[in-house]
């Protein structure tokens, strides 16, 4: 949905003034957005930034054509949020729905996407249809399209070009009148390059390309999204409207928000929880920056550089004493501490964990179920 932010809350003060454009005031946000679960996915998105701005009137051109639209950004911007714009002004009477290509079961995948007949595979009790019949006559926004194995690609791109699907068991044509949104945190153009990605697939879905910056490349969202997350919060904790102290104001905007929105909206949650006298202080906001570092003290290899190298060679020392101590379950700890320290040093988001470790979120989320640090059913959501 897209809303005004002034009746959303007069708290905006001078951050979103309309500056003599109509959009310059309007906030994106998810329908019952009070009611999601916690995702990494953006709950709301704001046009103040001069690239915002820009942004929304390249929406406006795109949204009511029929092409094919690819949404490149960082997890957390906000890429279902400009989907279900595109939508929504699109004049589409169908549903909006939105898909995360990551989260689903490699065996599976094709059966959710395109549905399936009783008895396709084992559990198939019954008849099913999949997102794009259900999509129909509106949009479908699938997001990490480039999660997808290459022999899906190869479906999908037959469905956009035939405008029809035929379930898992079936060899019936069923005719789909859709409009695709793909979503994607990744350089699609580079995975084609290394044949992770169909160059066909890939020049059939940018037609209309989207590039959605991260929060740090448009700083003038910061403050309005502030103001945003905490008249939405103060508001379910009953709470006095706060004021930001200056301090907490500089950090917030000079933050670099690797976590984009998701994040900001993290942090402002946790200041309202613990602020006292209805003043957020920087102290509040518990950025890393902020955050006291406790260090252990790793000998360095005598003649070497404070640097990379000399820091595993410490860690080959500390390990080396940790096995002369012949302490049991020595892989396993050592396995915990990193995958519990790089969930915490990513504030808990799964694709920037996954990005700092090298590893896919999928083997990541294999290890955080099995430490604990996610339950056994989570999966990331829609960014």
């Amino acid at each position: 949905m897209i809303q005004n932010i002034h009746s959303e809350s007069s708290a905006f003060g001078a951050h979103t003034q309309a500056a003599g454009k109509p959009h310059h005031g309007r906030v994106l946000t998810l329908p019952h957005s009070g009611e999601q679960p916690l995702s990494i996915r953006a709950k709301a998105l704001v046009f103040h930034d001069p690239k915002s701005i820009s942004l929304y009137q390249h929406l406006e051109l795109i949204a009511p054509s029929e092409a094919n639209v690819l949404i490149i950004g960082e997890t957390g911007t906000g890429k279902e949020l400009v989907a279900r714009h595109i939508h929504a002004e699109s004049g589409r009477r169908g549903p909006f729905l939105a898909v995360n290509c990551g989260a689903f079961n490699e065996n599976l995948v094709e059966a959710e996407l395109f549905g399936h007949e009783a008895g396709a595979f084992t559990g198939a009790q019954q008849a099913r249809a999949g997102w794009f019949e259900a999509a129909n006559g509106g949009t479908l926004f699938l997001d990490e399209v480039g999660d997808l194995p290459l022999s899906l690609q190869v479906k999908l791109l037959r469905v956009l070009q035939e405008h029809q699907v035929v379930r898992l068991g079936s060899r019936k044509p069923i005719p789909i009148d859709i409009r695709l949104v793909a979503g994607t945190n990744v350089d699609l153009q580079r995975a084609v390059t290394a044949g992770h990605f169909r160059r066909d697939l890939f020049y059939r879905l940018n037609v209309a390309p989207v590039d959605l910056p991260p929060l740090r490349e448009r700083r003038g969202d910061i403050m309005p999204l502030v103001h945003y997350f905490i008249e939405f919060y103060r508001q379910k904790l009953r709470i006095a409207v706060p004021q930001l102290s200056a301090e907490a104001e500089r950090l917030l905007y000079h933050y670099e928000w690797p976590g984009n929105i998701r994040e900001l909206e993290n942090v402002v949650h946790f200041a309202l929880i613990i602020s006292q006298d209805d003043v957020i202080r920087a102290e509040d906001l518990r950025l890393p920056n902020l955050e006291r570092e406790v260090t252990v003290p790793i000998p360095e290899t005598p003649g070497t550089a404070a640097n990379g190298e000399s820091a595993f060679s410490g860690l080959r020392f500390q390990i080396l004493r940790l096995l002369d101590a012949g302490l049991p379950d020595i892989y396993e700890q050592i396995e915990q501490v990193i995958f519990t320290t790089a969930f915490e040093y990513c504030r808990h988001n799964q694709a920037h964990t996954a990005k700092e470790l090298g590893i896919t979120r999928n083997v990541l989320r294999t290890h955080l179920k099995h430490f604990g640090l996610i339950g056994e059913s989570a999966q990331e959501s829609v960014a």
